[in-house]
Protein backbone atom coordinates (compact mmCIF):
# COMPACT_ATOMS: atom_id res chain seq x y z
CA UNK A 1 0.00 0.00 0.00
CA UNK A 2 2.69 2.21 0.87
CA UNK A 3 4.18 2.13 -2.71
CA UNK A 4 0.62 2.75 -4.71
CA UNK A 5 0.53 6.49 -5.92
CA UNK A 6 -2.21 8.45 -4.29
CA UNK A 7 -3.12 10.26 -7.70
CA UNK A 8 -2.37 9.86 -11.06
CA UNK A 9 -0.19 11.78 -12.54
CA UNK A 10 -0.33 15.07 -13.53
CA UNK A 11 -0.03 14.78 -17.21
CA UNK A 12 -2.13 12.32 -17.27
CA UNK A 13 -5.18 14.00 -15.44
CA UNK A 14 -4.54 17.53 -17.89
CA UNK A 15 -4.28 14.90 -21.01
CA UNK A 16 -7.51 13.37 -20.01
CA UNK A 17 -8.98 16.16 -19.07
CA UNK A 18 -8.49 17.32 -22.29
CA UNK A 19 -10.49 14.33 -24.06
CA UNK A 20 -14.07 14.58 -24.40
CA UNK A 21 -14.81 17.97 -22.96
CA UNK A 22 -18.26 18.01 -24.20
CA UNK A 23 -19.06 15.46 -21.44
CA UNK A 24 -18.85 17.96 -18.66
CA UNK A 25 -18.46 16.85 -15.45
CA UNK A 26 -18.84 12.97 -16.63
CA UNK A 27 -15.41 12.05 -17.20
CA UNK A 28 -13.51 9.04 -17.65
CA UNK A 29 -13.17 8.24 -13.83
CA UNK A 30 -16.84 7.80 -13.80
CA UNK A 31 -18.07 4.64 -12.21
CA UNK A 32 -21.91 4.92 -12.33
CA UNK A 33 -23.89 3.34 -15.36
CA UNK A 34 -25.09 6.92 -16.35
CA UNK A 35 -27.76 5.72 -18.33
CA UNK A 36 -29.45 4.17 -15.02
CA UNK A 37 -28.76 6.63 -12.99
CA UNK A 38 -30.26 8.93 -15.27
CA UNK A 39 -33.15 6.62 -15.24
CA UNK A 40 -33.12 6.51 -11.20
CA UNK A 41 -33.02 10.58 -10.87
CA UNK A 42 -36.05 10.58 -13.27
CA UNK A 43 -38.41 8.07 -11.35
CA UNK A 44 -36.90 10.68 -8.10
CA UNK A 45 -37.85 13.57 -10.51
CA UNK A 46 -41.41 12.54 -11.11
CA UNK A 47 -41.66 11.35 -6.94
CA UNK A 48 -40.81 14.91 -5.93
CA UNK A 49 -43.50 16.42 -8.37
CA UNK A 50 -46.16 14.60 -7.46
CA UNK A 51 -45.25 15.34 -3.39
CA UNK A 52 -45.11 19.27 -4.78
CA UNK A 53 -48.33 19.08 -6.00
CA UNK A 54 -50.05 16.89 -3.43
CA UNK A 55 -48.50 18.64 -0.79
CA UNK A 56 -49.60 22.12 -2.54
CA UNK A 57 -53.34 20.44 -2.58
CA UNK A 58 -52.80 19.93 1.19
CA UNK A 59 -52.27 23.24 1.46
CA UNK A 60 -55.06 24.98 0.03
CA UNK A 61 -57.81 22.70 1.05
CA UNK A 62 -57.05 22.25 5.09
CA UNK A 63 -59.57 23.18 6.72
CA UNK A 64 -60.56 23.01 10.96
CA UNK A 65 -59.69 24.50 13.52
CA UNK A 66 -56.16 23.39 13.39
CA UNK A 67 -55.94 23.46 9.73
CA UNK A 68 -53.72 27.01 9.75
CA UNK A 69 -50.46 25.60 11.12
CA UNK A 70 -50.80 22.44 9.56
CA UNK A 71 -51.53 24.13 6.13
CA UNK A 72 -47.84 26.04 6.65
CA UNK A 73 -46.21 22.31 7.17
CA UNK A 74 -48.02 21.59 4.00
CA UNK A 75 -46.37 25.02 2.57
CA UNK A 76 -43.18 24.48 3.92
CA UNK A 77 -42.80 20.52 2.59
CA UNK A 78 -44.40 21.55 -1.12
CA UNK A 79 -41.08 24.21 -1.07
CA UNK A 80 -38.77 21.78 -0.12
CA UNK A 81 -40.10 19.14 -2.58
CA UNK A 82 -39.84 21.41 -5.03
CA UNK A 83 -36.21 22.34 -4.39
CA UNK A 84 -35.58 18.44 -4.47
CA UNK A 85 -37.18 18.58 -7.65
CA UNK A 86 -34.79 21.29 -8.69
CA UNK A 87 -31.47 19.75 -7.57
CA UNK A 88 -32.33 16.34 -9.44
CA UNK A 89 -33.12 18.01 -12.77
CA UNK A 90 -29.48 19.76 -12.36
CA UNK A 91 -28.14 16.78 -11.36
CA UNK A 92 -29.55 14.48 -14.40
CA UNK A 93 -28.33 17.52 -16.92
CA UNK A 94 -24.92 17.64 -15.67
CA UNK A 95 -24.98 13.81 -16.08
CA UNK A 96 -25.94 14.48 -19.41
CA UNK A 97 -29.40 13.31 -19.63
CA UNK A 98 -32.64 15.43 -19.98
CA UNK A 99 -35.12 15.77 -16.76
CA UNK A 100 -38.30 14.38 -17.54
CA UNK A 101 -40.91 16.87 -16.57
CA UNK A 102 -43.77 15.50 -18.70
CA UNK A 103 -47.10 15.51 -17.32
CA UNK A 104 -47.99 12.56 -19.32
CA UNK A 105 -46.76 9.76 -17.48
CA UNK A 106 -46.17 11.16 -14.06
CA UNK A 107 -47.93 9.04 -11.58
CA UNK A 108 -46.40 5.96 -13.39
CA UNK A 109 -42.66 7.73 -12.93
CA UNK A 110 -43.41 8.54 -9.45
CA UNK A 111 -42.89 6.20 -6.72
CA UNK A 112 -45.23 8.12 -4.93
CA UNK A 113 -48.85 8.17 -5.80
CA UNK A 114 -51.04 11.50 -5.21
CA UNK A 115 -53.88 10.83 -3.35
CA UNK A 116 -55.78 14.04 -2.12
CA UNK A 117 -57.74 13.09 1.07
CA UNK A 118 -60.90 13.90 2.70
CA UNK A 119 -60.08 15.13 5.91
CA UNK A 120 -57.20 16.97 7.15
CA UNK A 121 -56.22 13.74 9.14
CA UNK A 122 -56.36 11.95 5.53
CA UNK A 123 -54.20 14.64 4.00
CA UNK A 124 -51.51 14.20 6.98
CA UNK A 125 -51.68 10.56 6.71
CA UNK A 126 -51.04 10.69 2.62
CA UNK A 127 -48.03 12.71 3.12
CA UNK A 128 -46.87 10.78 5.66
CA UNK A 129 -47.03 7.08 3.11
CA UNK A 130 -45.60 9.54 0.26
CA UNK A 131 -42.91 10.10 2.41
CA UNK A 132 -41.98 6.99 3.53
CA UNK A 133 -42.08 5.98 -0.25
CA UNK A 134 -39.51 7.94 -1.03
CA UNK A 135 -37.47 7.19 1.97
CA UNK A 136 -37.42 3.64 0.75
CA UNK A 137 -36.88 4.06 -2.57
CA UNK A 138 -33.88 6.26 -1.89
CA UNK A 139 -31.99 4.41 0.53
CA UNK A 140 -32.26 1.37 -2.22
CA UNK A 141 -31.15 4.55 -5.01
CA UNK A 142 -28.28 5.40 -2.31
CA UNK A 143 -26.91 1.54 -1.93
CA UNK A 144 -27.18 1.42 -5.67
CA UNK A 145 -24.96 4.37 -6.48
CA UNK A 146 -22.40 3.18 -3.67
CA UNK A 147 -19.07 4.53 -4.56
CA UNK A 148 -19.78 4.69 -8.43
CA UNK A 149 -21.10 8.27 -8.26
CA UNK A 150 -20.51 10.01 -4.62
CA UNK A 151 -21.83 13.30 -6.16
CA UNK A 152 -25.07 12.15 -6.50
CA UNK A 153 -25.24 9.73 -3.98
CA UNK A 154 -24.48 12.72 -0.98
CA UNK A 155 -27.48 14.79 -3.04
CA UNK A 156 -29.57 11.92 -2.69
CA UNK A 157 -28.34 11.45 0.76
CA UNK A 158 -29.32 15.20 1.96
CA UNK A 159 -32.50 14.48 0.19
CA UNK A 160 -33.36 11.70 2.44
CA UNK A 161 -32.22 13.16 5.08
CA UNK A 162 -34.96 15.98 4.66
CA UNK A 163 -37.52 13.31 3.80
CA UNK A 164 -36.92 11.76 7.09
CA UNK A 165 -37.80 15.07 8.50
CA UNK A 166 -40.97 15.27 6.78
CA UNK A 167 -42.07 12.11 8.19
CA UNK A 168 -41.30 12.89 11.75
CA UNK A 169 -42.70 16.38 11.33
CA UNK A 170 -46.32 14.73 10.27
CA UNK A 171 -46.23 12.29 12.88
CA UNK A 172 -45.82 14.88 15.23
CA UNK A 173 -48.63 16.64 13.65
CA UNK A 174 -50.77 13.46 13.94
CA UNK A 175 -50.16 13.40 17.46
CA UNK A 176 -51.23 16.73 18.23
CA UNK A 177 -54.61 15.99 16.18
CA UNK A 178 -54.78 13.35 18.49
CA UNK A 179 -53.35 10.26 16.77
Amino acid sequence: MANKPFLTDIKTLRKRARQHIEQGAVTPGYRGNRETVIKLLNEALATEIVCVLRYRRHHFMAAGINATSVAQEFLQHANEEQMHADQIAQRIVQLGGEPNFSPEGLLTRSHAEYVEGETLIDMIKEDLVAERIAIDSYREMIAYLGNDDPTTRRMMEGILAMEEEHADDLVSLLEELGL
